[in-house]
């Protein structure tokens, strides 16, 4: 399947985004997380997979879909079909955010493959995500996301079969996803994807039974249990999300023991079913 040149010529184009590390943006964050916001102080370094909440574009709301995403060719390329969810991601985390820091993310689109999938035609966005600190690079990441065609009318969004989620973890964590997580999730993260938070669009236009989780909210909970759980600091990490969860669903985020400073994590509904996998590294 060959790419059209219009998105052609996207492929390596750059947007940088520049945003000061706030202390009352990381005191939101922390009581996101249910944390002591009072417990950070201005100069003190992020837990280093936090990167995510800092140098998000900030689209004028003239440029805002009816999905809530921005319009195609504001910030990604305008790639032909309407649904799109991330996917995975490749991160190396060789440096620190610090409270206070002048942050720049350099957005790069690094590819666009159509393909065609078990579930329909599909186009994978691969972009690179470079974060640095007066020039020095602190964050290193790929970020896919999968373009589909939109469900007919009455038609459920394809997703993956259902896949039985390891036995073997040495560690445990549950959670719940309420509808006010999710949303200060959306809120810190500036992501307005209708999807997450208006059920009557997510099942009539989208063909989901429910408010569909933010899965970069899922990342974040299953890395702050890996990091819980792991001596030393995190390094750098690759996720894939495979099944959709629902707002209001309990999830359980769950770990094997520490093998030479790596770790397995992996999330799974009530169910018990594999939803996302994620292979994290750390440094002594």
């Amino acid at each position: 399947m060959e790419l059209s040149k219009e998105l052609q010529a996207w492929v390596g184009r750059r947007r940088v985004v520049e945003e000061d590390i706030s202390l009352g943006t990381v005191r939101r964050i922390a009581a996101m997380l249910d944390m002591d916001p009072a417990g950070f102080r201005q100069g003190e370094a992020l837990p280093p997979h936090w990167f995510g909440f800092f140098c998000n574009e900030a689209s004028r709301q003239s440029d805002i879909g009816t999905d809530g995403h921005p319009n195609p060719g504001v910030v990604l390329p305008p790639i032909p079909l309407p649904r799109r969810m991330g996917a995975g991601r490749r991160v190396t985390i060789p440096g620190t955010l610090r409270i206070g820091d002048m942050a720049e993310r350099t957005a790069e689109v690094a590819a666009i493959v159509p393909k065609q999938a078990r579930t329909g035609f599909i186009t994978v966005l691969t972009m690179r995500h470079t974060y640095r600190v007066g020039g020095q690079v602190v964050v290193e990441e790929e970020f896919d996301a999968v373009y589909r065609e939109a469900p007919k009318p009455g038609e459920a969004s394809p997703v993956a079969p259902p896949n039985p989620a390891p036995t073997d973890a040495a560690w445990r964590v549950e959670r719940h996803l309420s509808s006010p997580l999710v949303f200060r999730y959306s809120a810190l993260t500036w992501n307005a994807h209708r999807i997450h938070y208006d059920a009557d669009y997510a099942r009539g236009e989208e063909g989901y039974p429910a408010t569909v989780q933010n899965g970069g909210l899922t990342m974040q909970l299953l890395l702050d249990a890996a990091v819980a759980h792991m001596p030393g600091r995190l390094a750098g990490f690759t996720a894939r999300l495979t099944r959709p969860i629902y707002v209001g669903d309990i999830i359980t985020l769950c770990g094997r023991a520490p093998d030479g400073g790596k770790t397995a994590t992996w999330v799974q509904d009530r169910d018990g079913n594999l939803c996302g996998q994620l292979d994290c590294e750390f440094a002594a």
